[in-house]
């Protein structure tokens, strides 16, 4: 039976709401030793914006802070703060959900350690912190504020102990996870990974994002498009004026009612935005506006039913478009599944499936001899890891010429969850 912990060991520190205070703990930290325990709480599904609305740091010697970076406000102290910790570690559980808003105020470490990558690398059945803590730790979390609205003032302090103790045991989570990477030989391949995150760019803008509206799939005319496109970005841009996130304003299924009701008149259009709204005083009228004219405008203007992608057709559909392509994959599917079970690591954290999927749809080279080089290269430009390239690269290279297929039903489920996880 694992110890639960209920609040910080040292008890919840005081909020930091000014830039007096955010220099003496910053202070405090600079004059502790070893990495720093970061996390930052923002309020996802209730705000457009991904900004921090809460920041945790915590290190031996240096104290646990909370500090609202609200209340304090733009300060030049984040970003010497960074300079100062030089090349020390950052532990981060799930470093690609906080990296962002961290930068956002001027926190931009050099190096990271991701606990909750780690902890996928080293093979870890559950790797979200409270059950990662447990399982290595023995240690339980109360963890039963994870969906509460950061942006409110004030924040209650059951929030603010939950909130503590996301960093209160993540630099000794980090050593055992390290530990078990260390033991398996993988510590080097994740420090690679945790390099790459740091390194990344930002993700491009997405394209036509009105396009994921809920309910789209049924839309069979360009005209009903131009209707959704109209209200979407008409939302979106409300969202992003009042920082409220989109489905608080009006989520998809009112944007579909609309479509599916054709309301005649603003009193209709209002009674179908009225009954979800999260706003007071929205501008029914302007969306009203917005609808009408989606409706008249001519053909020529509006979007096409389908825009032309790069994406690689669905697999279960390569035996009659690809059939070649489909016997490398069920052949590269087999291979994955059965190094990912000898290096104990799901088949995604060894190798994107969208990477594979690559390999396998082109043509391979007409010479043997160019297979490797050629698989090492797709792999890299679907970004794989050097590690990841030495683990599987002669496995797929020994497939490239395979011309039946074969059936694993293993890895047949798993490249179909991996496709549904891989298809935003």
């Amino acid at each position: 039976m694992s110890e639960p912990l209920l609040a910080p060991y040292n008890g919840i520190p005081k909020l930091v709401e000014n830039e007096s205070e955010l220099e003496k703990a910053l202070t405090q930290l600079l004059n502790g030793s070893g990495p720093i325990a970061i996390d930052a709480e923002r309020a996802s599904g209730y705000r457009y914006s991904a900004r921090a609305y809460l920041i945790q740091i915590k290190r031996t010697d240096g104290g646990l802070h909370l500090i609202d970076p609200i209340a304090v406000g733009e300060s030049d102290l984040w970003g010497k703060f960074s300079e100062d910790v030089g090349e020390e570690e950052w532990i981060i559980h799930a470093s690609t959900q906080d990296l962002a808003c961290l930068r956002e105020v001027g926190l931009n470490p050099k190096k990271i350690f991701d606990t909750e990558l780690g902890g996928r690398i080293a093979g870890c059945e559950r790797v979200g912190l409270g059950p990662l803590t447990e399982e290595l730790l023995d240690i339980s979390l109360a963890k039963e504020h994870s969906a509460v609205d950061w942006s409110l003032r004030p924040l209650r302090e059951e929030w603010l102990s939950y909130a503590a103790l996301d960093v209160e045991l993540l630099v000794e989570l980090r050593d055992a996870v390290a530990g078990i990477l260390l033991a398996q030989g993988k510590l080097n391949w994740a420090m690679e990974d945790f390099a790459a995150i740091l390194s990344a760019p930002p993700p491009p803008p997405r394209v036509d994002p009105w396009r994921r509206t809920s309910g789209m799939h049924k839309v069979r005319d360009r005209l009903t498009l131009g209707v959704i496109r109209a209200l979407w970005l008409a939302r979106d841009s409300y969202a992003r004026e009042i920082d409220l996130a989109p489905g608080r304003v009006f989520n998809d299924e009112t944007l579909m009612e609309v479509i599916n009701k054709k309301p005649n008149g603003l009193g209709d259009f209002r009674k179908i935005i009225s009954r979800r709204t999260r706003v007071q005083n929205a501008p029914v009228e302007s969306w009203y506006e917005t609808y009408l004219a989606a409706l008249a405008a001519p053909l020529s203007e509006q979007p096409e039913l389908r825009i032309p992608s790069n994406t690689l057709p669905p697999v279960k559909i390569w035996q009659t478009r690809n059939p070649l392509g489909y016997a490398r994959i069920t052949h590269a599917r087999a291979i994955v599944h059965e190094l990912s079970e000898d290096l104990v690591m799901a088949p995604e954290n060894l190798i994107s499936p969208e990477a594979v999927r690559r390999v396998c749809w082109s043509e391979p080279p007409a010479s043997a001899d160019q297979y490797l080089p050629y698989v090492e290269a797709t792999l890299a430009e679907y970004g794989a890891r050097k590690w990841q390239i030495r683990a599987i690269s002669s496995g797929l290279a020994g497939i490239l010429n395979v011309t039946e297929p074969i059936v694993t039903p293993d890895a047949e489920r798993t490249e179909s969850v991996n496709e549904g996880v891989e298809s935003d």
